[in-house]
């Protein structure tokens, strides 16, 4: 069930509704509010529509990265998982191949 939770992002206070426990979404905000910090040192940027933005870039930068190499290891998994399938039925051909094989 949804529930209302106050936080503050930039100096403004939101309520946001979700299904996440209120400990989950307090701990979203203060990300927020850090990589917005970040930004403001940084370029020392004041426009607040500027800040969040590029926050938001950074953040959205850190998540494609993250999901590229994540991405990237399942392909490897993938890959690997392949080869030792192939080289597991080989290897049963080659089982069937010799006289007797499959007797007790």
């Amino acid at each position: 069930m949804k529930q209302a939770i106050q936080v503050t992002i930039l100096g403004q206070q939101y309520t946001v509704k979700s299904e996440a426990s209120a400990e989950e979404v307090r701990r979203v905000a203060e990300f927020v509010n850090d990589q917005i910090a970040e930004v403001v040192a940084a370029s020392r940027a004041v426009d607040t529509l500027n800040t969040a933005v590029l926050a938001l870039m950074n953040v959205g930068g850190a998540y494609l990265r993250l999901r590229d190499k994540a991405g990237g290891a399942e392909r490897d998994l993938k890959d690997r998982l392949k080869r030792l399938l192939i080289r597991l039925d080989d290897a049963c051909q080659e089982e069937m191949k010799w006289p007797g094989a499959g007797d007790p």
